[in-house]
């Protein structure tokens, strides 16, 4: 597959895929096993993707390192007591709709999709209510692959002006926050032991991007889901369903990243059908692909099936790099599920659903604008 210029690998297949995710012969470092590295990152629009020095990226010992630092941060104990944080400011984002003229369209990716998940990293890495807005406008251009080369270095330049200036505020106000907790975790462990000063910087890069865009998108999908699904929606609202039970639905039918870039083979790898993936080449996570494949899920895995018995997917990885917030984001999307139907239960499309453009990227899934009428007009 031709990646914006680059030539790599993209796996469908999910047996295929889930072994090469788990197999060390396939490493997320760039640096050590991808020779065209260094031309590839001054010339290639996702450049940050893989130049990043993080978990993301890491392989072998030094992402066992990496991940034990962060894994804290997202332990059960701490999602719990997110709970009721997530469900009020899902009840203010609420409110404000409900304020509303009856029959006015809303755009829902706009009033709730975007500021739920802003307002929970932002609560949850202790970023201040000033720089939030900020950090929106630079994420959605990490996801966005049409930017050029030039674009895209002059996005990161400023994303890391700001993972700077978030920095600064927690070395001289430290908190009971994500960002806090990282910092002293650079700061206190032994030596080689630790993050270094841009693997610090790149694990807040990763958390951002993580925990914005990609549950913006599951929200996104949901409601779309629901309100193209009537039958389904029913199934919820009769008890024959849960809204737990929509968020897997949704992540398996249309995760929030359709293709993950990248992984680079360690060694000459053997696929079951005989190819052969060169030391080097890269590799494309198809994950919305491999959700929908008809041997994993039958002839009926392009269905959206809120009552599928087996919804297993690929939505937030596979194998040691699964996602750490995978609790988090869960926990978001089922709240903002049940709250909005709750108070809107007549709400609907208020353009055909074929009028509803995807944003222009190969990475995130989701709608430009999830347009609605929360209410019939009067």
């Amino acid at each position: 597959m031709d990646v914006l210029g680059l030539r790599a690998w993209a796996v469908s297949d999910p047996a295929v895929l889930k072994t090469l995710l788990t197999s060390p012969d396939v490493s997320k470092d760039g640096r050590t096993h991808y020779p065209a590295f260094q031309q590839t990152i001054s010339t290639w629009p996702l450049a940050l993707w893989i130049a990043v020095q993080s978990m993301l990226t890491a392989y072998g010992a030094d992402h066992r390192r990496l991940r034990r630092m962060v894994a804290p941060a997202f332990s059960a104990r701490r999602i719990a007591e997110l709970k009721p944080t997530i469900r009020s400011m899902v009840a203010e984002l609420i409110d404000d709709l409900a304020a509303v003229p009856d029959g006015q369209v809303v755009d829902l990716r706009e009033r709730l999709a975007f500021p739920l998940p802003i307002a929970v990293i932002g609560h949850l890495m202790g970023v201040p209510e000033d720089q939030r807005d900020g950090f929106r406008q630079i994420v959605d251009r990490v996801f966005d692959s049409t930017l050029t080369p030039e674009q895209a270095q002059a996005n990161a330049a400023r994303l890391y002006e700001r993972i700077d200036q978030l920095i600064a505020t927690k070395r001289s106000d430290p908190g009971d926050d994500m960002t806090s907790f990282l910092i002293a975790a650079r700061d206190e462990e032994s030596a080689g032991a630790g993050f270094t000063d841009q693997e610090l910087r790149d694990t807040l890069v990763l958390m951002i991007n993580a925990g914005y865009e990609t549950t913006v998108n599951v929200i996104d999908q949901a409601v779309f889901a629901m309100l193209t699904s009537p039958g389904q929606l029913h199934l919820v609202r009769t008890g024959q369903a849960t809204w737990d039970d929509v968020v897997e639905e949704t992540l398996r039918h249309e995760p929030a990243i359709k293709y993950l870039p990248l992984r680079f083979a360690v060694t000459d790898v053997k696929l079951p059908d005989g190819q052969i993936i060169s030391a080097g080449d890269p590799i494309l996570a198809a994950y919305a692909a491999a959700n929908r494949h008809p041997e994993w899920h039958g002839p009926d895995a392009d269905t959206f099936d809120v009552t599928r018995r087996v919804k297993d997917h690929l939505a937030f990885g596979y194998g040691v790099h699964f996602c750490l917030g995978a609790p988090l984001a869960r926990l978001e999307v089922a709240e903002a599920l049940r709250q909005l139907f709750e108070r809107f239960p007549t709400m609907s499309l208020a353009v055909p659903a074929a009028a509803l453009q995807p944003i222009p990227t190969l990475i995130s899934n989701g709608h430009r604008e999830l347009l609605v009428h929360l209410r019939p007009a009067e």
